[in-house]
């Protein structure tokens, strides 16, 4: 995705280099400039009437806004796009286009959708004779396949995407490919097939420099090696990957070259490894959770300003449209004196047609508000989801120790056992006074605002305990989880939940679940 992403920029820029000297340079690092840059694009192409352009700027925003995970809006760029292309009658464009769409749809399961895009993209290739496109379409058909598990159909469509760039001496297209095959076969847990399809991808990488993709391959030439019992090396290739991804910067590699490290240590029943990476791939996943939700943050901050901003340029044209029609009907009146009741009525109607657009305009600004509200609590509703993980796996680890030291505190040195029932008695603390209870509590208010106001309401007595379960049934959380949280059994929390009951009041049969889930 990243070289996806690398290669839209460097195509704006060459595409467009009169504007690129006059703006800052992007990068995939920053793909709210890229953004910014490609509207500057667009609307001097309105402006200029350059329609292809104007198709190429919405195709590239709608490729970042994938990027990002915004999908709505990138199938939306996309659609106007794909209805440029078809007025100018740029088949090339269009099919390029046409695969966009389809991963666009794949993604949103709608895979039958997606079949007819990349159908429609082989068609205009076969027409032009464009090979690489057909291999590239092929593939992307073989991997639809994959993912719906129908592996034949995936050989097939793959081996002719191989059989094209072949016949077009494309290393960088067969090296995908390979790699795709070597995919198949890993599902297939076929790990002879898929470490020869692995092999011979990663050959061709190296051929052309590819350290990007020479990363997640040595990944995938680990996993085969862990998942046959050759733990060492598995061991080998996984630490390839990590050199390469610590010497391209690559942190979404980094962190799976860590995750794979610890299940190799874990395999080996080297603990201590095991823990230190998994570990070192937790942080990892933080610090890509954390560079996500800035670059996010900094897109939508941008998305915004433009659309508040043509959400003025709408406003003013509609001011300068009114004065335009009060100065004509000033000038009918002025000269149309005799008619005055027919001038009045005319006036009229169009005071009324110019209050219906500054109400439409109106209501198109609180649709904007509203998105922006729901996107932030999307953001909000991430941030809970991983506080709330966070803790459930604090608690597993805590749940593990106490266990391991209460055997241990059953051994007679009375010394030894004082100790370890001294940890115990933290570790019983710490389930509950944990300062992410506090984070959890503080984003959950930001979410559901008014549920512990109304739980209060209810019953003002309620306990410390009582308020954190009743928070955990908002979330729909399953038992074994609450468990967790609460540092309790099933049982206890089965006993839990029924004093909640009788201290709410509720009549036998009522659901617990539904009476939260109304306040």
């Amino acid at each position: 995705m990243r070289i996806f992403l690398l290669c839209l920029l460097l195509a704006v820029n060459s595409a467009f280099a009169q504007e690129a000297d006059q703006s800052e340079q992007t990068t995939p690092e920053f793909p709210d400039s890229a953004f910014l840059k490609l509207k500057e694009v667009y609307s001097k192409s309105i402006e200029e009437k350059d329609h292809v352009t104007t198709g190429v700027s919405l195709q590239k925003m709608g490729n970042i806004c994938y990027y990002l995970g915004n999908y709505p809006q990138a199938l939306e760029y996309h659609l106007k796009a794909d209805k440029i292309f078809r007025e100018q009658n740029r088949k090339d464009l269009l099919a390029a286009n046409l695969n966009d769409m389809g991963i666009l749809y794949y993604y949103n399961r709608q895979s039958s959708i997606a079949r007819k895009q990349y159908n429609e993209a082989l068609l205009i290739y076969k027409q032009s004779g464009d090979g690489e496109g057909l291999a590239m379409t092929y593939g992307k058909i073989g991997h639809l396949y994959e993912k719906s598990a129908k592996y034949d159909s995936a050989f097939a469509y793959q081996r002719k995407a191989l059989s094209q760039y072949s016949s077009l001496a494309k290393k960088q297209g067969m090296a995908k490919i390979f790699e795709n095959i070597g995919s198949i076969y890993e599902d297939l847990s076929n790990f002879d097939s898929a470490y020869y399809y692995y092999s011979h991808a990663y050959e061709l990488y190296e051929q052309d420099r590819e350290n990007v993709a020479s990363i997640e391959v040595l990944n995938n030439l680990g996993d085969i090696f862990r998942k046959t019992g050759r733990y060492n090396e598995a061991l080998l290739r996984t630490r390839q990957a990590l050199l390469l991804a610590e010497k391209t910067n690559d942190l979404y590699e980094k962190g799976a070259a860590y995750r794979d490290l610890g299940k190799t240590y874990a395999l080996m029943q080297q603990k201590d490894s095991a823990y230190l990476y998994a570990e070192l791939s937790r942080k990892a996943t933080i610090d890509i959770y954390s560079l996500e939700n800035n670059r996010q943050t900094a897109f939508l901050s941008v998305l915004f300003d433009i659309n508040k901003k043509d959400a003025e340029i709408i406003g003013l044209e509609h001011t300068r449209d009114i004065h335009i029609i009060v100065t004509i009907a000033t000038i009918i009146v002025i000269i149309l004196l005799l008619v005055l009741g027919r001038v009045i009525l005319s006036r009229q109607r169009l005071m009324h047609a110019s209050q219906q657009k500054l109400m439409q305009t109106a209501l198109e600004n609180k649709e904007l508000q509203e998105d922006k509200l729901k996107q932030e609590l999307e953001i909000k509703g991430k941030e809970l989801a991983s506080n709330t993980l966070h803790m459930i796996q604090k608690n597993q680890l805590l749940e593990e120790l106490k266990g391991k030291l209460e055997l241990m505190a059953r051994d007679d040195r009375r010394d030894q056992k004082k100790q370890i029932q001294q940890v115990l008695q933290q570790i019983n603390v710490s389930f509950n006074h944990d300062e992410y209870w506090n984070e959890f509590r503080d984003v959950f208010e930001q979410i559901h605002q008014d549920f512990f106001a109304n739980l209060r309401k209810k019953k003002e007595d309620l306990s410390y305990n009582d308020v954190r379960l009743a928070a955990l049934i908002k979330l729909n959380m399953n038992s074994k989880d609450m468990a967790t949280l609460l540092a309790i059994s099933q049982d206890s929390l089965r006993v839990a939940r029924y004093r909640l009951r009788k201290k709410l009041g509720l009549d036998e049969g009522e659901s617990l679940s539904a009476f939260i889930h109304s306040l």
